[in-house]
């Protein structure tokens, strides 16, 4: 919450609820999969172009309590990361794709930090929904510590899904919402120069 805390602290004033995010995520045929990897803004941002992608939402998950706030998370108590939780059509995006625009979009070399942003709740994960994600997220990491282009050892988690709580709404496509103030973020928290540094590229090149 350093980083963001002047701005959190506006929008708790004037949050406004955004249904965009929530598309029908119960049509049959669709998938789940889950990711932490530092601030949920930027893991929106990162997924909701992707072809196939039906809906995002962030949210806090991987901790003990139930119905967590964002200010509990911040206080490091909960045990929960920032998440996102990704509703996609497999018939149109395979799990795999998904996994590399995750790869891509994080910086899997520090733990319990992510870019500027510092604490547990910052982590790296990747939250597996059964034994096919699981394999999938462990061949991908074996592919990225083959081929990456940097020294630091991989510290990305991978780990069974646990329960989603979603986020506040003033959270939920905060990069739409509020574009001037999220690139105000994002640029001061070096996370593009640091995505150039790691793969070559900002923003997972997807």
């Amino acid at each position: 919450m350093k980083h963001r805390g002047w701005i959190v602290l506006v929008l708790m004033m004037f949050a406004v609820a955004n249904p965009a995010y929530a598309a029908d995520a119960s049509a049959p045929g669709l998938e789940k999969a889950t990711f932490a990897g530092g601030c949920f803004w930027s893991m929106q941002r990162a997924f909701d172009p992707i072809p196939g992608v039906v809906s995002t939402e962030a949210g806090y998950t991987g901790g003990q309590k139930e119905h967590p706030g964002y200010e509990e998370v911040e206080e490091g108590g909960t045990g929960h990361a920032e998440s996102v939780e990704v509703t996609f059509d497999p018939r149109k995006v395979s799990y795999k794709k998904l996994l590399d625009v995750y790869w891509h979009n994080i910086d899997p070399t520090t733990v319990d930090r992510a870019f500027c942003d510092y604490g547990h709740q910052y982590r790296s994960v990747i939250f597996f929904n059964g034994p096919e994600q699981e394999r999938e997220a462990k061949e991908s990491e074996k592919k990225i510590e083959e081929t990456k282009q940097f020294k630091d050892p991989i510290v990305t988690s991978i780990m069974p899904a646990s329960t989603f709580w979603p986020a506040e709404d003033y959270h939920q496509e905060f990069y739409k919402k509020n574009p001037a103030r999220y690139e105000a973020y994002r640029y001061g928290c070096g996370h593009d120069q640091r995505l150039r540094e790691l793969w070559g590229v900002a923003s997972g090149g997807h």
